[in-house]
């Protein structure tokens, strides 16, 4: 019996609070794990990547990425054999580390395209990376972009609780990947 995919969930700068769609996703989707940095106040790119790694390279099965903000930036820094391993990755408001000085050790952010499927969401009114970068990123890493309308840094503060079209594109992501040893529905959160 083949086994699902592993579900990395990655919070961005300051982690994901109780409330946030990624800890709902993280306490129920079947083989999903959370990425915790050692320091979510004053992020370092070499230990941040290297914690992501960590837990790429932890598990036989695929992995499928889910990053928020500083998250995204870091899902892409990751090297080659890690790469390899992942099968897509849903990467949520992406951050630019050049508008605070705290993400600073980010940038520049990779302009290379990326080795798996990945899509991009971005908002028209995000105040932490304007569409336009959302954008170029987007084409530069060869993902898939959805363009949300007033959707803030798509977080508790922008009203995302659960999220159901953010789990909607992560089940597109894993289509095809194997679940046959998870329930019929993986994706059906215990409200």
């Amino acid at each position: 019996m083949d086994k699902p995919p592993r579900i990395l969930i990655v919070p961005g700068w300051r982690d994901s609070g109780p409330g946030h769609w990624q800890s709902l996703w993280a306490a129920q989707l079947p083989g999903a794990e959370r990425v915790v940095q050692d320091d979510w106040i004053t992020p370092h790119r070499d230990a941040w990547v290297r914690r992501l790694e960590e837990h790429v390279l932890a598990h036989p099965e695929p992995v499928v990425i889910v990053a928020h903000s500083l998250g995204c930036i870091a899902t892409t820094q990751i090297g080659p054999e890690a790469a390899e391993r992942v099968a897509g990755a849903l990467l949520v408001a992406p951050a630019d580390p050049e508008r605070r000085a705290q993400l600073i050790d980010f940038s520049p952010v990779p302009a290379a395209a990326l080795p798996y499927r990945s899509v991009l969401v971005a908002s028209s009114n995000d105040p932490f990376c304007p569409i336009r970068l959302a954008g170029a990123y987007a084409r530069a890493w060869g993902s898939e972009l959805v363009r949300l309308q007033n959707a803030g840094h798509v977080n508790v503060e922008s009203g995302h609780g659960a999220w159901p079209l953010g789990l909607a594109l992560l089940q597109s992501l894993t289509a095809g990947l194997a679940w046959s040893s998870t329930p019929a529905d993986p994706f059906a959160l215990q409200a």
